[in-house]
């Protein structure tokens, strides 16, 4: 079953086929006033680690590796309530997933819609492809305690 999930950066305009619109940064867009955004709500907790968003910089040549550790990340508990969450509301209607990232083909947004775009409910890392190489952040880098899903508008 395919669902209606969207990725599109948070400086645009509400589209009249968004649906829900819901930010998925851990950090709050740069030059926006929280009070003129149009998003219904803001998941922190879903957002990639710190450690590991600093490792991927936003180079797309990282970004196979990227998914595979961000599909790992997860899997923790706060992520994966999160994801089910998303996943619950993305059953009843359009969503469109938010990022200030310029390149929203490859930032956690577009993984993110590959999950919720489909049925299945299992967000297993995909197996690395042949001769892809690690820059490794260190794996016992700490995640960033960002819990709160909180509504946006009031």
């Amino acid at each position: 079953m395919q669902r209606q999930v969207r990725v599109r950066r948070v400086y645009h305009d509400r589209s009249p086929d968004d649906g829900l619109r819901v930010l998925v940064d851990r950090v709050w867009p740069r030059g926006l006033a929280k009070a003129v955004v149009d998003l219904d709500e803001w998941v922190k907790d879903i957002a990639p680690s710190a450690p590991l968003r600093r490792w991927y910089g936003h180079r797309p040549e990282r970004f196979t590796e990227f998914r595979r550790r961000y599909l790992i990340e997860l899997r923790d508990a706060r992520p994966a309530a999160s994801l089910d969450r998303l996943r619950r509301l993305a059953r009843t209607g359009p969503v469109t997933l938010l990022t200030a990232t310029r390149d929203v083909e490859h930032s956690q947004a577009a993984v993110l819609s590959g999950l919720l775009g489909d049925a299945r409910t299992a967000h297993e890392p995909q197996p690395e492809p042949a001769g892809t190489t690690r820059d490794a952040p260190p794996a016992s880098a700490g995640r960033a305690q960002h819990t709160d899903s909180r509504k946006a508008r009031g």
